[in-house]
């Protein structure tokens, strides 16, 4: 080349310098290919596995249906505990006494006032009985007669009284033994031997036999979605994998004022409760009870609609091409939003970076595990 440029004036040697350059130019261009339309991997849900993704998971603890605070009625020094925390007790089972002394004293002292109320209403009555003789033969007067008819009164109403009286004390001594109200499990003890404990503190914590639930707390974004008797799966943490079924069975009426979360207890099935302890760690599968929540798609999946809407790419599934499809979409949540309308419940539905994608192009869907899916064939007769 140099040589040929040499042979030429220098004005013409440039000019044709220039011509050779172009022509190795647009020579190495007609030898590479056009760029392929390669597929691009990208993470797809399917709207309806999406929704019971968003039956959420929540984290709770076994509890016994009902856990009732034992104590003492009255108070006293603790002087047996016949119990340890995880014995299983019957019902009427003494538990715990405390010192009876002073109480059996009261008691003895009550029942001396009865005797002397007794005597003494004996005496009023045998006195209303010969005045009531006296005043029919005129001896005495009628206001000594009304004089003896109050006392007589009187006297009776003491009695009654005294009488009252040594029945609480009866029951208050009867009190220095702390009973079981029902066959159960002793929980917790808050008291030992020696300890001089006061009228109501409590003793122990019983959770009785008749059922066991889940404690858990409900966000308070999502409450509306639940009510008392909706169904729902329990999963031990000890049983990965294996799920057992149960109830809804209360909602707090009011949040916690500091958590903003309302409690709520699910009913484990009878028959699933063989082989549940208390105090075990358990995840509550629950499925929103509103339809709004069937079909829904995560917040990332969110795409620009025409005129101002909203849209998702959809991956087609004759093609493996993507296409924008606008939907209608309700109240968003943390995660995820609810669509009303616009898709079918087993469209590919790409969950993250649509703002990197384009109409029409193709790509290979993946599942969360990186795993290719085939795309499946939409439900006949559904919106999209």
């Amino acid at each position: 080349m140099r040589r040929l440029i040499r042979s030429f004036p220098p004005s013409r040697a440039a000019a044709h310098a220039c011509v050779l350059c172009a022509v190795l130019v647009l020579g190495a261009c007609g030898e590479t290919a056009a760029p392929e339309d390669t597929p691009r991997p990208v993470l797809v849900v399917r709207p309806a596995d999406a929704g019971m993704q968003a039956a959420a998971r929540y984290a709770g603890e076994i509890r016994a249906r009902e856990e009732s605070v034992l104590a003492f009625q009255v108070g006293g020094q603790l002087v047996r505990r016949h119990v340890d925390a995880g014995a299983h007790v019957s019902r009427g089972q003494v538990l715990a006494e405390i010192e009876p002394g002073d109480l059996r004293l009261q008691q003895q002292s009550a029942q001396a006032q009865v005797a002397a109320a007794e005597a003494e209403y004996a005496r009023a009555r045998t006195d209303r009985e010969r005045y009531a003789v006296l005043v029919d033969q005129q001896l005495i007067s009628r206001s000594q007669m009304d004089a003896q008819d109050a006392a007589y009164t009187a006297a009776q109403s003491q009695l009654r009284a005294a009488r009252a009286q040594a029945d609480v004390a009866g029951n208050q001594a009867g009190y220095t033994q702390l009973r079981a109200p029902r066959d159960g499990v002793i929980a917790s003890r808050e008291a030992e031997a020696g300890q001089v404990v006061a009228a109501g503190q409590a003793i122990f914590m019983l959770a009785g036999d008749d059922g066991r639930e889940v404690a858990i707390a409900l966000p308070e974004s999502r409450i509306a979605a639940f009510a008392i008797g909706q169904p729902a799966e329990i999963e031990l943490w000890n049983r990965p994998g294996v799920r057992v079924p149960g109830t809804i069975r209360e909602i707090a009426a009011a949040a916690d004022p500091q958590a903003r979360t309302y409690a709520a207890r699910v009913a484990l099935a009878d028959e699933a409760v063989d082989g549940i302890e208390l105090g075990q760690s358990a995840r509550v599968y629950l499925t929103a009870a509103t339809s709004a929540m069937d079909l829904q798609v995560p917040l990332t999946a969110i795409q620009p609609g025409p005129e101002g809407g909203k849209a998702v790419w959809v991956v087609d599934p004759a093609e493996g091409r993507l296409r924008s499809v606008a939907i209608e979409t309700g109240a968003y949540g943390a995660r995820s939003v609810p669509v009303l309308s616009g898709l079918a419940p087993d469209a590919l539905v790409v969950a993250a970076g649509g703002h990197l994608l384009r109409e029409g192009q193709r790509v290979t869907p993946v599942d969360r595990e990186n795993r290719p899916i085939e795309p499946a064939a939409p439900t006949p007769g559904a919106a999209e």
